[in-house]
């Protein structure tokens, strides 16, 4: 399951109320590359395939896509506000390796494909 802090589910349901879709939702997923195999996806989205998952999370309903699943259970997403900006973060019980940016992961049973970071 996926859990999202009440913090990080307020700034979704902001930057869902800014948006002039409606029925929007928050799609999560995973796709190969990145510097440590796997990069996170998160965006707004409006359409769904029967073989996502859906959840409801403070309000906030969340889809995940089928092949990201495994990589994402038990993922904590929290919203972190500084003085220059914020943004989210994402605690993944599942990574054995991230890199500096945190937005690109490794788990024990996959590698995935490894790109070139800036970082």
């Amino acid at each position: 399951m996926i859990q999202i802090s009440e913090q990080a589910s307020e700034k979704i349901k902001e930057l869902l109320a800014e948006q002039e879709i409606a029925n929007l939702f928050l799609r999560l997923g995973v796709k190969e590359g990145g510097c440590s195999g796997f990069s996170y996806g998160m965006g707004f989205d409006d359409a769904q395939v029967e073989s996502d998952q859906e959840f409801l999370i403070h309000g906030v309903k969340v889809v995940v896509d089928h092949d990201s699943s495994k990589y994402l259970d038990g993922v904590q997403i929290d919203y972190k506000d500084s003085g220059i900006g914020g943004g989210f973060t994402i605690d993944n019980p599942n990574a054995i390796a991230t890199c500096g940016c945190g937005s690109s992961f490794r788990t024990r049973a996959e590698a995935g494909k490894k790109e070139k970071c800036d970082d």
